[in-house]
Order: structure tokens, then sequence, then C-alpha cells
């Protein structure tokens, strides 16, 4: 009988303008890979990471969630730490690792995952916040915007809101949570599902800054819902705004 390989946990946090996204690609290097990378020169062992969503390129995470098997045994602080010394200078960081049973699985077995997705009030260019928020220039009214997205929550189609390029068998989801804040001098857009369609949230968020702009309203936010069009979405947001904030389980 063969001992099964431990299993790790790891919670990481990145800013993803470097990266092609999170998914291993031919056209540059992505964030699962320089995992990879630091994994294997850490114990040597040859693996990917299994994630628990594949940001796109520009996007960042707070909280991304990955699991791998390891063929040795090793506490969870040196591997976080190890890690740690084999992904710099690379603006990733494993905030934590735990050993979980081999039934975890960190894209299956997420329950919830939430998004946040920062825009910049602001004329002046983003010294600090460079390709950390989306900047627009005018205020928005982010009471209009958050009155016009509860229409979005719930069980639909959002076919409108998909990305061409989008791999899901179903365009229909259930969004738990879309709601619309004002902190300080920017608009948070946070969103919860179980799971998103590709490119959804930024599809939301540039069609609800049309909704803060005064250019739609919301019975046109859910008249392009209703339209099942890709057609009918609104601008997409820049990825640079956009943030995995946390992984339910």
């Amino acid at each position: 009988m063969t001992t099964p390989m431990p299993r790790y946990r790891i919670t990481i946090e990145y800013d993803g303008t470097p990266f092609v996204g999170w998914q291993v690609q031919d056209n540059g290097p992505s964030v699962q890979g320089r995992l990879a990378e630091a994994i294997h020169a850490f114990c040597a062992d040859e693996l990917i990471p299994s994630g628990a969503g594949r940001t796109d390129a520009g996007v960042h995470a707070m909280g991304q969630v990955a699991h791998f098997d390891l063929t040795k045994e090793w506490p969870v602080d040196t591997v976080r730490d190890a890690l740690n010394a084999h992904l710099r200078p690379d603006p990733i960081a494993v905030l934590d690792c735990a050993q979980v049973g081999d039934d975890f699985d960190a894209r299956f077995s997420a329950t919830a995952r939430h998004y946040l997705y920062r825009v910049a009030e602001r004329r002046a260019p983003l010294a600090l916040d460079r390709n950390r928020a989306w900047q627009v220039p005018r205020p928005l009214d982010a009471d209009a915007m958050h009155a016009a997205a509860q229409a979005l929550t719930g069980n639909h189609d959002f076919t409108t809101f998909r990305s061409v390029q989008c791999q899901a068998k179903s365009p229909i989801k259930t969004l738990d949570r879309l709601d619309v804040s004002r902190v300080g001098a920017e608009i948070h857009i946070a969103a919860a599902a179980r799971s998103f369609l590709h490119s959804q949230v930024r599809s939301l968020a540039g069609s609800l800054k049309c909704v803060g702009e005064g250019k739609w309203s919301a019975k046109d936010l859910k008249g392009a819902l209703e339209a099942a069009d890709r057609s009918a979405c609104g601008p997409v947001a820049p990825p640079h705004g956009l943030y995995l904030v946390k992984v339910d389980y």
C-alpha cells in the first residue's frame, strides 16, 4: 500500500501587472508558472499547482488559493518561507500554508469567490495606484450604481457579461452579491458567487460605470442582462482594477 503524498494549501497575494495571468501560457510569465518554479527550486518536485481562480493578465489577488502534492512531508512554515524566498523578486507572496487532506481541491472545493473592483475618481494620474485601479476623471453616482446592480443578483443567464472566449459550459450563474459603495475618492464594486464566467466581473463593472455616468438607467442595465447578447454589454473595465479578495471553503 502506497502512502499518499502530503497535500498543501497556500493562500497567495500578487500584483498581476507583470504576468500573463494565473494560468501557465506560452506567451509570458504566469503566477502559476512562477509558483511551479519556486516549488521545484525548493524541493525538486516537478508539478503545476492548482488554483481556485484563473485570473486574467493584469488582475491582482489578495487571497488566491492553490494546492499541490509534495513527495516529502515538510513543516508548513518551511514550505511558506521557502516558496517566498524563491519567488523573489517577483510580486508574489505566499501568505500562509496548511497541510490538508487529499480530498481538498482549491478549485472544486470552493463554495464562494469574492472579487473587488476599484474605480479611482480623479483627474490627476495615479502615481501610487498605477495599474491597481481604474482611473475615471469625473465623479460617478455610486448610489445609482448600487441600486441598478441589485437587478443582476440571483440566478440569471449572464451571456451579456461573458467573454466570447469563455469556456464555461453554461452562461447561467448565481450572483450572490453585487454591491457598489463609495470609499473616499474611490468606488468599490464587490461581487461574490460560487463561480464566475470569464471576464464577468469586469463586464459588470464597465456596465455599472455607464450607470454611474448617467449614460444608462437601471432599466438599461436590466435590459442588457435580459438581452443575453454580448453586444449589449457596456465597455469592459480594464483588468488592473480587479482583485480576487478571498475564496470560501
